[in-house]
């Protein structure tokens, strides 16, 4: 499998099963309807372990533009291959939110809560300040990527049992920095799903929420920055 393909099928699962547990606990009719926030954060937390153990042996499993441009600033992944895979990110989102959204389509119909319906496909903030939104998507994104660095450092690897750590780091992001935005901390698994949003024909689905769309985005490279910068200083 080449790297553009693991990377296209490792956030494909991500999205899937993220936005899928989503969809599980917001839309109407659903089985696991109003499973609550612990239900959303676990699942992510499982689907990330899915998409990395999938991929991590053809892509190193990166599955994140944020981890992608921290390694090329670390100088541990070649520049010329970042637009690659940040397209293969962006491609695999977008294929997982739509495999959701055939998954629970008779939901979506029956469904009449139109951000309920956004808030599947990409993230919205509890509060809206999109300065303080814009901070907590910095600052998850730095926890993240700090973390990711330590446990991709040669002498803590554990191989294919990578994915496990980076699974719990995610559990623990959403259960800890989640409330707020609920924790993009990766540009391609916010914009992905919002441009299938727009794209797709779901009733009552209401607008894509653009406005907004720039923080999820900006936010994670910029921590992913401020992330490499401290892993070298105290490293």
């Amino acid at each position: 499998m080449s790297p553009f393909i693991a990377e296209i099928l490792g956030t494909a699962l991500i999205i899937t099963l993220g936005d899928g547990v989503v969809a599980n606990v917001l839309l109407a009719k659903s089985k696991g309807q109003n499973s609550g926030w612990i239900v959303i954060a676990f699942g992510w937390a499982m689907a990330v372990f899915v998409g990395v153990y999938a991929s991590a042996s053809a892509s190193g499993a990166h599955l994140n533009p944020a981890v992608t441009l921290a390694l090329a600033l670390k100088g541990d992944f070649y520049w010329a291959s970042v637009p690659m895979y940040i397209g293969a990110q962006l491609l695999g989102a977008m294929l997982g939110a739509l495999i959701v959204w055939l998954t629970y389509r008779s939901h979506f119909e029956a469904h009449e809560n139109a951000a309920d319906k956004l808030g599947i496909f990409c993230t919205i903030p509890a509060i809206r300040n999109p300065i303080q939104n814009l901070l907590t998507e910095i600052l998850a994104t730095m926890v993240f990527v700090i973390a990711v660095l330590f446990i991709s450092k040669p002498e803590t690897k554990l191989g294919a049992l990578d994915a496990l750590p980076v699974a719990l780091l995610v559990l623990a992001i959403g259960l800890s920095l989640g409330g707020p935005t609920g924790y993009a901390i990766n540009p391609a698994r916010d914009l992905g799903p919002r441009i299938m949003h727009a794209l797709l024909p779901i009733r009552a689905k209401g607008g894509s929420d653009w406005a907004y769309a720039w923080v999820p985005v900006l936010g994670p490279i910029i921590g992913a920055m401020i992330a490499v910068s401290i892993f070298q200083w105290i490293s």
